[in-house]
């Protein structure tokens, strides 16, 4: 099972104090605020609403002004939230200042619960193996989170958040600004053109920042103002052809193309459907960059990074990872042909590996109690580093074996 803590079950009250622990006053005006957001009229509201599930799940159950019953994933959040109060109450009273503030940070700007979120996990999962802990990142401002405990064996435990934006070319955010910009016109261009049409983007630069954003609907515009079938410049290289994709019915509604669309254009491309139900028509683009995302080389980075940073040497590490902003083909891919684990594997052969005893990865699929194939099996991905003296410590090994 994806949780292995799945079958226990919060407390009633644990919501009400987790937000007595946030603050009523700071979450409920956070609530306010991302609900807003994603309720907005855009594609940018839906990804306010994907990038903050985690918090708006818990806002809806909260909430004592509806009714809504807590769902399996709901049940699961809840849990954590108990985790984060009892692990509040069991610090000392001087260091849960430090705990709240990182709460608090989670509650602010674009930031979200996800960090926090992913450490009070990875520490339920630890205790179901057997492990006592101790907050030392909280408790005394130690550069790792946690020290496990087990039979006589000491582990540190690191936990890192990781966005696969960080290792992608185009900019999601972005794309989907974009796209928000462009459908306007494109609604406006269907009903003057209808028909069914594919826009193939190359973006040799990748898209990323407002400036980039910008020239790449500068020329889609010029394009279709135009007339023409084709436009290249530094930022983008464009193609306009009829929409034809195997299988797929002349009739088919804009609502039935992903399917298709992914099947033709793979995990890594961008696409985005604008319809016009008066006239059947269609407008699909699909955008790439001209290179390769390079998501696992971006955990890596971050390996090497938090392993010199954050891990004393004192003791064994583990490095705890969580893969954020990724969908479930991502994360499938990314499984499937086993390019994290090639990459990981191949970062544990390294010099800055010498502190690190395991290697752990997990996605907003295994946090939501997703079964597999979304979800891993275990709660986690898991990859040790045989060659850490400590790599074969029976007391280590439930938090340490290779899960693949």
């Amino acid at each position: 099972m994806a949780m292995p803590f799945a079958d226990a079950l919060a407390p009633a009250g644990a919501l009400q104090s987790f937000v007595a622990l946030c603050g009523e006053s700071s979450w409920n005006r956070r609530t306010a605020e991302l609900c807003a957001r994603a309720q907005a009229g855009s594609l940018l509201g839906r990804i306010a609403q994907q990038r903050h599930a985690l918090e708006l799940a818990l806002a809806r159950v909260a909430d004592r002004t509806t009714k809504t019953r807590a769902g399996a994933v709901e049940r699961l959040l809840c849990l954590l939230a108990q985790e984060a109060v009892e692990t509040a109450a069991a610090l000392p009273a001087a260091s849960r200042g430090r705990f709240r503030e990182d709460i608090l940070a989670g509650l602010t700007g674009e930031a979200t619960l996800i960090p926090l979120f992913h450490r009070l996990r990875t520490a339920a999962l630890l205790r179901r193996r057997g492990f006592t802990l101790r907050f030392d990142g909280f408790a005394e401002g130690a550069v790792y989170d946690m020290l496990a405990e087990r039979e006589g064996a000491t582990v540190e435990v690191a936990c890192e958040t990781v966005s696969a934006e960080a290792g992608r070319k185009v900019n999601r955010g972005d794309w989907w600004m974009l796209v928000d910009r462009i459908n306007p016109e494109l609604q406006t261009w269907l009903a003057a053109h209808p028909g069914r049409y594919l826009l193939k983007m190359t973006l040799p630069e990748g898209l990323a920042g407002p400036n980039q954003t910008a020239e790449v609907h500068q020329r889609i515009s010029a394009l279709l103002a135009a007339e023409r079938r084709q436009g290249a410049c530094s930022q983008a290289v464009l193609k306009l052809d009829p929409l034809v994709l195997a299988g797929a019915q002349a009739g088919d509604r804009p609502g039935g193309l992903p399917a298709r669309l992914r099947e033709q254009f793979g995990p890594e491309a961008h696409l985005a459907v604008t319809g016009n139900p008066s006239s059947n028509s269609v407008f699909v683009m699909a955008a790439r960059a001209s290179q390769e995302n390079e998501v696992a080389a971006a955990v890596c980075r971050r390996l090497a990074s938090a392993a010199e940073s954050r891990l004393t040497g004192r003791h064994p590490g583990i490095l705890a990872v969580f893969l954020e902003d990724l969908d479930r083909a991502e994360w499938r891919a990314l499984r499937e042909k086993l390019e994290l684990e090639g990459a990981v594997r191949r970062f544990l052969t390294t010099g800055p590996a010498r502190r690190v005893v395991a290697v752990s990865c997990a996605s907003r699929f295994e946090l939501f109690g997703a079964p597999p194939p979304d979800g891993v099996a275990d709660g986690e991905l898991r990859f040790r580093n045989p060659a850490h003296p400590a790599a074969k410590q029976p007391a280590l090994a439930p938090a340490i074996l290779s899960s693949v």
